[in-house]
């Protein structure tokens, strides 16, 4: 870490810490917050847990292209997490669900129910989506599910179905078989993605 970056987190950890401490210290009546606090030799101390900052080597843009294409990546990751992110609680709802029902019958009933509800919540999100964010949406699906789009379906509503929309899929030249891949090509992705996440981008 270099010198000014360490300054510069340490003069932040004291902004983040005297404001709670200086509360703490508040006289009776007055409004003030209540925070953690350690024993410490005899010394009580606010104890605050500060949240991870990303840091991460300036990019250096060859050219406006590539600067555009940054942008890209940053408003695309921005409008398909969130719903990878809601893709996996459904996938996790639906298979603790399952695992409830007594009978093969009753669970197809079910996995019918929530492909229909699906696609009623989905397709005109869907449908506001670029190409290149469907495509995304897709590797996104697999980083937050550890499953490609394609095992899912095949997993939920069988080989067949998982076949037809990978078909469909391959139409318009995309895959659900597409896999995420953060220490490789989806690199940058995932820089973005942490920093989204972080809510420092």
């Amino acid at each position: 870490m270099k010198k000014n970056e360490f300054i510069l987190l340490i003069l932040l950890c004291c902004f983040c810490i005297r404001p709670v401490y200086s509360q703490h210290q508040q006289q009776p009546g007055q409004k003030g917050y209540m925070v953690p606090v350690c024993v410490y030799e005899g010394d009580t101390i606010p104890s605050i847990t500060l949240r991870t900052v990303y840091v991460y080597p300036k990019i250096k843009f060859k050219n406006k292209k590539q600067e555009r294409y940054y942008w890209k990546i940053v408003r695309d990751v921005k409008k398909t997490l969130p719903i990878a992110k809601e893709v996996k609680r459904a996938v996790i709802e639906t298979y603790e669900y399952l695992e409830t029902l007594p009978d093969k019958k009753s669970r197809e009933k079910h996995i019918k129910l929530v492909e229909k509800g699906l696609k009623e919540q989905y397709t005109p999100r869907m449908k506001k989506l670029t190409f290149s964010q469907g495509k995304l949406l897709i590797k996104l699906i697999n980083r937050e599910c550890n499953q490609s789009s394609y095992q899912l379906v095949k997993a939920f509503m069988g080989p067949f179905k998982a076949g037809f929309y990978q078909t469909f899929a391959a139409l318009f030249g995309a895959s659900l078989k597409k896999e995420y891949h953060p220490e490789d090509e989806d690199k940058l992705v995932e820089r973005v993605i942490i920093l989204v996440e972080n809510g420092q981008l």
